[in-house]
């Protein structure tokens, strides 16, 4: 049994997923960041941790694998007991235990488990699309001694000349006011004029309108009949299937999808302004779960389930 898989898939939708009798696997939503000594810049995303101290069985875990396998509830607690005695056994011979996508679990001095997450996946939905990446620095050259120098030997006809330009500035700004007014009632008696003759080109124009609408006929029942067969897709679980900043590129993914025989569509911008794609949406989530097992097997390794309901 790939309990791994199961933690995996719990963890995009709770908070703590507990392994009965081993412990439990927790994530916390943390910030985007900015790492200054490289200048990159990080996504929101849930950091995954491990806390051995809770073991208590919630159920959570059980349900699901009974769910997914079509199996007892009893016989996915006994299946989850073996396994974990599995891990633990190899972490007593000092195995390293790997958890794909989730991370390392190896024994350390004092007899602990300890715990390495991996950070290539971000369990953080509302972050699906967005990666990190790198700015590069920002140069800025300093002129301070070259200004210091200038400043030393500006000759005292600059000033002279600025005083002259600012006379000469005044006079353009009283003329410019003068235009500036006599303009302006040019202008009003000019928009008053295209205002009657727009009013009277309507009236003209509506009445023409009329007389047409009443003399024209339509023959209704000659027309044929013409039968649309629409299928709408329902339901709250969506199989992502990627997010674009460019609608077009939306576009093109969508129809790609569907010359593969998906039911693919968009089914809007979520809050980062990007535009979702999806497989096709499903009522029943062990339906929907499947289909996604399915699909990262033979398509697309990091499709996901989103749980939405639409408008």
């Amino acid at each position: 049994m790939q309990l791994e898989t199961y933690i995996s898939d719990l963890l995009y939708r709770y908070e703590c997923v507990t392994v009965p009798g081993f412990g439990a696997f927790l994530t916390h939503r943390v910030t985007a960041s900015i790492d200054d000594s490289s200048n990159t810049f990080y996504p929101p995303k849930k950091v995954v941790s491990f806390n051995e101290q809770i073991q208590k069985n919630d159920g959570l875990l059980a349900h699901y694998i009974a769910d997914v396998e079509k199996i007892p509830f009893e016989i996915a607690i006994q299946k989850i007991e073996n396994r974990v005695k599995g891990i633990k056994d190899n972490l007593t011979q000092g195995k390293t235990i790997a958890f794909p996508n989730i991370g390392d679990l190896v024994f350390n001095n004092e007899g602990k488990i300890q715990f390495e997450p991996i950070y290539n996946l971000n369990y953080l939905t509302d972050a699906f699309g967005l990666s990190h990446f790198v700015s590069p620095a920002i140069d800025r050259e300093v002129y301070k001694e070259e200004v210091e120098q200038l400043e030393k030997v500006i000759p005292l006809t600059f000033i002279q000349e600025k005083q002259k330009s600012r006379a000469y500035l005044k006079y353009a700004a009283v003329a410019l006011i003068a235009l500036t007014v006599g303009g302006f009632a040019a202008s009003n008696y000019y928009v008053n004029q295209i205002e009657v003759y727009n009013q009277v080109a309507q009236k003209e124009a509506a009445q023409q309108l009329d007389a047409k609408i009443q003399q024209a006929t339509f023959n209704l029942n000659s027309l044929p009949a013409i039968t649309i067969n629409v299928t709408k897709q329902s339901g709250n679980y969506h199989i992502v299937a990627g997010a674009f900043r460019v609608e077009e590129n939306c576009d093109k993914k969508v129809e790609q999808l569907k010359t593969l025989g998906y039911n693919a569509r968009k089914i809007g911008v979520n809050k980062y302004g990007l535009h979702e794609v999806v497989y096709a949406s499903y009522e029943d989530r062990l339906e929907a779960l499947s289909e996604l097992r399915a699909i990262k097997k033979t398509h697309n390794q990091d499709a996901w389930l989103l749980v939405k309901e639409l408008d």
